[in-house]
């Protein structure tokens, strides 16, 4: 379920495990990578910040390359530009150093530290007193991919119904009736990569509700040709551990483009990519979530600003300005949005980690934050070994 990237790459996995099984993606929408694959940043992570021994930092790596592999046999273009993750002042750096640390741990061994004057022979306009390198970050366009996985899975022999949304599950002996607008379809198991909608479709399953999503909008500005010719690659900064999320950066896109985001504002709707979007549905389940309002407690500080920089593009520029100097308000093009589905559990914790579980004969992605994108095909490969594990368990 999902034609999102991880949906899809699931489903040519099934493909490929047990080749002449009947699989079929079954998806809303009416194209592929219509959420939050087709409103990402592109990039793909080479792993350098996740806790080492973490699920995500297994198969970020993994996954970095089974993708490096599918985009080259599929003539997906893609771009090794690197990231620097800069620092600013003696805190990013002694919080840089750590990363570096996790980056080893998790066998990026080509990172490596640099000072100053270092970082600007790599980025010549960018400011800092010290940087990580990561060489081989690189950039794709995740909806191309998604796209060339929905080619293949058709190749073979696979079914992608688009247009069909589910409205329920049933199970029984036999295996498990998926409910859709396009009328009930049979299968001896499923597998629910819902993306945003991930904890209604669980709901619906009869899942535990703890794990909620809860959607925060990213907004994007685009920079002039000028200022984005001053970029060369990815520059990030230093995440500050007593914040969920990462703050504003800059982004290199495969087609030349440069981007500056995102922040993050709760939306008020799932699919809330624009102010005005709002659902009353959904702001209930947001507001009436327990650990949305322990979440908001412990990060109103960083909410607050982050609102500010939604309203005010001067604001948002100035963040910006720390590490691009000559970057100027008018050099900031309004850009489409992306909405982050963001699981909070009860307690207000987020979760961090990818997370799946099993309802009988129903396997459900709980919780695919980034680097989901990159790690896509070695969730693939994760998911579909635990579902045959639990078939030969049953």
């Amino acid at each position: 379920m999902g034609a999102g990237i991880v949906g899809l790459a699931v489903a040519r996995q099934l493909l490929i495990d047990r080749p002449g099984e009947e699989v079929t993606v079954v998806d809303k929408e009416s194209a592929v990578a219509v959420h939050q694959t087709g409103h990402n940043s592109g990039v793909i992570h080479a792993g350098i910040y996740y806790t080492p021994g973490s699920l995500k930092a297994e198969l970020c790596r993994r996954g970095r390359d089974l993708l490096t592999d599918f985009c080259i046999e599929h003539k997906v273009p893609i771009s090794a530009v690197g990231k620097l993750v800069v620092a600013l002042n003696p805190d990013d750096q002694r919080r840089l150093a750590e990363i570096h640390r996790r980056a080893q741990a998790n066998g990026v061994n080509e990172a490596v530290m640099m000072d100053g004057p270092g970082l600007r022979e790599i980025e010549p306009h960018v400011a800092g007193i010290a940087a990580l390198h990561s060489p081989a970050t690189s950039i794709v366009d995740f909806a191309q991919v998604s796209r060339a996985l929905a080619a293949d899975i058709t190749a073979r022999g696979g079914t992608i119904r688009l247009g069909s949304e589910v409205t329920g599950f049933r199970q029984d002996s036999e295996g498990v009736v998926a409910e859709t607008s396009t009328g009930d379809l049979r299968a001896t198991t499923s597998i629910v990569c819902g993306g945003l909608q991930s904890a209604r479709l669980a709901e619906m399953v009869g899942a535990d509700s703890d794990p909620r999503i809860v959607p925060f909008r990213g907004e994007y500005y685009q920079l002039s040709e000028a200022a984005a010719s001053k970029v060369r690659g990815l520059v990030y900064p230093v995440p500050d551990p007593r914040y969920p999320f990462l703050g504003i950066h800059l982004t290199r896109r495969i087609g030349g483009t440069v981007d500056i985001g995102p922040n993050a504002v709760l939306a008020l709707a799932l699919q809330g990519y624009r102010r005005r979007d709002i659902s009353g549905r959904d702001l209930k389940s947001i507001l009436g979530w327990p650990g949305f309002w322990a979440m908001a407690r412990q990060n109103w500080k960083m909410g607050a600003a982050e609102i500010t920089g939604s309203l005010s593009k001067h604001y948002f520029a100035s963040q910006a300005r720390r590490y691009l100097p000559d970057l100027s308000a008018s050099d900031l093009h309004p850009w489409p949005s992306g909405v982050r589905a963001q699981a909070i559990r009860r307690n207000g914790e987020l979760v961090d980690d990818f997370w799946i579980t099993h309802e009988q004969r129903i396997t459900i992605v709980r919780n695919a934050p980034s680097p989901a994108a990159t790690s896509a095909l070695a969730i693939a490969e994760h998911i579909c070994a635990e579902v045959f594990r639990q078939g030969n368990n049953r």
